[in-house]
């Protein structure tokens, strides 16, 4: 038995509103000897002549007529599905994009990410969630959506894109007894921390980069940066944070910076995503924003020679 596509459907709906082979053939923009031998695919397939001549034309058989309902209600629903379009609409869309972040990136990205939605997307919504150990099979059930900030752990089997680079400052009261604005190893290590122990904030890499110069003394563990400044500024502890959390505090008048007296690398700020909505039109949009916000880009990117690289998941 031959098997019939959407084609061969075609030309029977033709044939039955049209009654004629020639006239269907005409209407499809097809020769009159393929309409006639789709149809005798049609025929053998249903094992029913479909269409009987008569003085009005092609006169169809019972089971054509019911059959015809069948094939224009197919027609239709492959019509709307060819028809779709993986399209966004950020004006119109009321959806609700769900986001891990680490508790550094809602304090340095968020908010800039918010003022730009309001604009281009007043419908759209945010959810937040917090970086952790389900993290990434969240993003590959679709729990979650995207993933963004200091997460090695994620670097591999997910898309990435690199969005800035933090590396670490000190962070101290602006009157603090001891520390001289370039403390030395002995300075640092000579005074109480504030450790701020959330996912992402990478305490492990510094208490790494101060092996063979000593080890801290952590008098208080935090679980976010949220408040870390007023408790600096009002003790004689000191902390370990990233740039960007200090610029951010930068105006208050009761804390200073001051430059790490060893070596540590500075690390990436990464937006991770599954596989899964690589392709999708809102995805796509939504990374695009955080794109246009934070990539730190290079002199040729700024110049248009360049282009963000996104690393396939391995």
């Amino acid at each position: 038995m031959q098997q019939i596509d959407i084609k061969d459907l075609h030309v029977f709906v033709a044939i039955y509103t049209l009654r004629s082979v020639s006239q269907a053939a005409l209407s499809l923009g097809l020769s009159q000897p393929t309409v006639s031998f789709n149809l005798a695919k049609l025929r053998e397939h249903y094992q029913n002549p479909l269409f009987v001549r008569s003085p009005a034309g092609m006169e169809p058989t019972a089971f054509a007529t019911a059959l015809h309902a069948s094939a224009v209600g197919m027609l239709a629903a492959f019509d709307t599905v060819a028809r779709q379009r993986n399209a966004f609409d950020p004006a119109l869309s009321r959806q609700t994009f769900r986001i891990a972040m680490t508790d550094l990136s809602q304090i340095v990205l968020l908010p800039g990410l918010l003022t730009r939605l309001r604009s281009m997307a007043p419908g759209v919504a945010i959810r937040i969630v917090p970086i952790n150990e389900h993290t990434a099979d969240m993003l590959e059930s679709g729990d979650t959506d995207l993933a963004v900030g200091f997460m090695p752990q994620l670097d591999a089997g997910f898309y990435q894109q690199k969005l800035l680079t933090q590396r670490y400052v000190g962070l101290v009261a602006l009157d603090h007894p001891r520390m001289p604005p370039q403390p030395s190893i002995g300075d640092y290590l000579g005074e109480g921390h504030v450790l701020v122990s959330t996912s992402g904030t990478g305490h492990a890499v510094v208490e790494r980069m101060l092996q063979g110069h000593g080890q801290r003394h952590i008098v208080l563990e935090v679980p976010s940066y949220l408040g870390l400044a007023s408790i600096i500024g009002k003790t004689d502890l000191l902390a370990t944070v990233p740039q960007r959390q200090a610029d951010l505090v930068g105006d208050d008048a009761l804390v200073r910076q001051f430059p790490l007296p060893f070596a540590i690398p500075d690390y990436q700020i990464k937006q991770h995503w599954h596989e899964r909505n690589h392709h999708d039109a809102a995805h796509r949009w939504l990374r695009t924003q955080l794109t246009e916000l934070f990539l730190e880009r290079s002199p040729a990117a700024r110049l248009g020679e360049d282009t963000p690289h996104v690393a396939k998941p391995v």
